[in-house]
């Protein structure tokens, strides 16, 4: 029999690449979203929809009862200035929604692994070495990063108290097709628009502040691998968390100036002032990662860049990709 998995979020960015790589790896894939900015034509034909939302209880009765090998959970308030502006509706969604269904895995009594989509960026804060490795201090800067923590201890919680299999997967910046220009790389997808409509690029601070960029099919492996990785018990917070990015920094001006050298064009560059709960500086080691899932970046900057850019440009002249 197929195994079986279930993938919240699965209309989203990431969670279409990721039902899309399950599907490959010949799993049964159900796919939950609310499509509040999922999209319905990025569900992979071969999986099945639901249109409901994390935090219902319908969602919490089709966890119970699915009886799902594995649950990659992707759903999420994205947007870290949103978390800003209103902490208690992210909380609501990316703490609220994570644990209905986390007690919806236990009241299952199945041995269900439990993927959740954590970020390596938002959750250790500045006052880190970079790269950082999963032990660095956590020191969230905003909200969103709050939250995501927040989701990592009650998962340790659950895994010692009631046994569930979890496991965090702390991305780094995730790029590429389908990209939403909300998140935390988000700024890939709205220079990519900026840059093919001709017009100036917005930088908020002086552009010396970094990311590390991981493109969006290697992130999807990654969910892939975790999902049926052979790890040992959760101990600390720590033992079953795993960075998912590539060890380089990038800054602003420099993802602004490759991504005009793929375009081959020039548009201005317009500063503006640092904005709230931002970090300085984000970078992942990802040494566990290789050694305990067997997962390592395969895509390089530059052509993850061309890629993205190629795919935003397709979408102007009616393609579904």
């Amino acid at each position: 029999m197929k195994k079986t998995a279930l993938v919240t979020g699965g209309a989203g960015f990431i969670g279409s690449h990721v039902a899309e790589r399950l599907i490959a790896e010949e799993y049964g894939v159900t796919v939950i979203d609310n499509l509040s900015t999922g999209k319905r034509h990025q569900v992979p034909h071969d999986a099945t929809f639901h249109e409901m939302d994390i935090t219902s209880a319908e969602a919490g009765r089709l966890v119970s009862e699915g009886g799902f090998d594995v649950i990659c959970h992707l759903a999420a308030q994205i947007d870290v200035r949103k978390s800003v502006a209103d902490p208690a509706f992210d909380a609501q969604l990316n703490i609220g929604g994570s644990l209905n269904l986390l007690e919806a895995v236990r009241r299952s009594g199945k041995r269900t692994r439990f993927v959740f989509s954590s970020t390596g960026g938002a959750v250790y804060g500045d006052m880190v070495e970079m790269p950082v490795s999963e032990t660095g201090e956590k020191d969230p800067q905003s909200p969103y990063g709050t939250a995501k923590l927040s989701v990592e201890y009650y998962m340790g919680y659950f895994a010692r108290v009631h046994g569930l299999d979890t496991v965090a997967l702390r991305y780094s910046n995730v790029y590429g097709p389908r990209q939403d220009p909300h998140g935390e790389a988000g700024v890939v997808a709205i220079f990519c628009n900026r840059i093919l409509d001709g017009m100036s690029l917005n930088v908020f601070g002086d552009g010396t502040q970094t990311r590390d960029y991981v493109y969006v099919t290697d992130v999807a492996r990654a969910n892939v691998l975790a999902a049926s990785a052979d790890l040992n018990p959760m101990t600390t917070l720590d033992s079953r968390a795993f960075n998912v990015g590539t060890a380089m920094e990038t800054t602003v001006v420099e993802l602004a100036e490759i991504l005009m050298s793929v375009a081959e064009t020039n548009v201005p560059l317009e500063f503006a002032s640092t904005r709230p709960g931002e970090q300085l500086r984000s970078s992942v080691r990802t040494d566990k990662s290789q050694a305990l899932l067997g997962w390592y970046p395969e895509m390089p900057l530059r052509r993850g860049l061309s890629n993205t850019l190629g795919w935003f440009a397709a979408q102007r002249q009616g393609a579904k990709v």
